[in-house]
């Protein structure tokens, strides 16, 4: 079968050839891999920047962005039948007894570092023809989501983000009460949504569904495709060229929430200067290497003891993020039809993927397909 892999010892990334998996295991399936999205985390492993190949390999089957169709099951699957549609899950568990993480089903917690993530850590992912993995680790996806559900691993960054920020709602002043709708939960507050790309838009979408005034803050200038899907989910873009932080709380007011998707600490830095009394700032981000900045970290102590801030980092995600995620992905669809379909720049046969993982990103998400003509 066809595979896309990266070679950290020649600096090499390519299509290769390697014989088709096999079930060995009870509990495993058997996948023929739909779709897979190309991510900055992809670039990163392609650059060499990391990623790590299994033990004793030299190559590292990247993606972990996809979408698949079950086309075998070992005899202890039950939840699975052939032709179901499903979106894996990335991180695997460690081995310690001792990780309590890990052991309850949490290993986006884990306290160890031994996780392995699929098509990043010590495991081939799925940018293959197919692949196996074990039940537990599989979400089932229903038909109608089949062109977008490839964007379902994405979304559960800021799902989890906010399962986590609502959580804090319901225990800190003003309280939120448990039983608010979900499309409710952030009405009268607002949020800033820092980046344009793919997790940002995600994020826009998901906080602006969930009540929240929304703003999105990036570098581009109109006119831009992007930002008119901003106007069409109803946020407000406001670009960095145009306004400074100051000028852009200015504009808002108390900025409830700050979600931070680009990865880039002086951007980080500046707006969790302006962010509000009772504030959370989520950052999803991991800067690479960047030039020294400079800092006051006197004054970022003062505000968030002062202001009861919260400064919260989130990555990778669980079981209840990619329920969530496909639940809310089939809201998208059908609230901003348009907006979900403009997310996904175009599929590509894998032949492509080197060139297009390693070159400038074009539109919004691009996918690998292995039946792209």
């Amino acid at each position: 079968m066809k595979a896309v892999a990266v070679f950290p010892g020649s600096r090499e990334v390519k299509v290769i050839q390697q014989e088709d998996p096999r079930i060995s295991q009870p509990d495993q399936v058997m996948l023929q891999v739909l779709d897979i999205g190309i991510c900055g985390t992809d670039r990163e492993i392609c650059t060499f920047e990391y990623g790590t190949p299994p033990p004793g390999e030299d190559h590292l089957v990247i993606g972990h962005e996809s979408l698949a169709e079950v086309v075998a099951a070992g005899s202890a699957v039950e939840r699975f039948r052939a032709g179901d549609l499903v979106v894996p899950s990335v991180r695997r568990p460690c081995v310690h007894p001792g990780c309590l993480a890990c052991r309850a089903g949490h290993q986006d917690y884990c306290y160890t570092g031994d996780f392995t993530e699929r098509g990043i850590k010590e495991a081939h992912g799925y940018m293959a023809e197919y692949a196996v993995d074990q039940e537990r680790h599989l979400n089932l996806v229903p038909p109608d989501l089949r062109e977008i559900a490839v964007l379902a691993e994405p979304l559960t960054i800021a799902e989890k983000a906010l399962g986590q920020i609502t959580w804090m709602m319901q225990q800190r002043p003003p309280w939120l009460d448990p039983q608010t709708p979900g499309e409710e939960r952030g009405r009268g507050l607002s949020a800033l949504v820092l980046g344009i790309g793919p997790v940002g838009l995600l994020g826009a979408m998901m906080l602006a569904s969930a009540g929240f005034t929304t703003y999105v803050y990036s570098r581009e200038l109109p006119p831009s495709p992007r930002i008119d899907l901003v106007a069409a989910i109803g946020a407000t873009y406001v670009s960095s060229q145009a306004a400074t932080f100051t000028e852009l709380a200015e504009k808002i007011g108390n900025i409830d929430l700050v979600y931070e998707a680009v990865g880039h600490s002086h951007f980080a830095l500046e707006a969790l200067q302006v962010l509000g009394t009772n504030g959370i700032f989520v950052l999803t981000g991991v800067p690479g290497m960047q030039a020294f900045i400079e800092a006051d970290p006197a004054r970022l102590m003062r505000d968030m003891v002062l202001k009861n801030q919260v400064l919260l980092g989130t990555v990778n995600a669980g079981a209840d993020a990619f329920a969530s995620a496909l639940r809310n992905l089939d809201a998208f669809r059908l609230r901003w039809p348009a907006v979900v379909a403009a997310l996904i720049a175009g599929r590509y046969p894998p032949e492509q993927a080197p060139d297009l993982i390693l070159g400038r990103p074009t539109g919004i998400k691009t996918v690998i397909a292995f039946d792209a003509p």
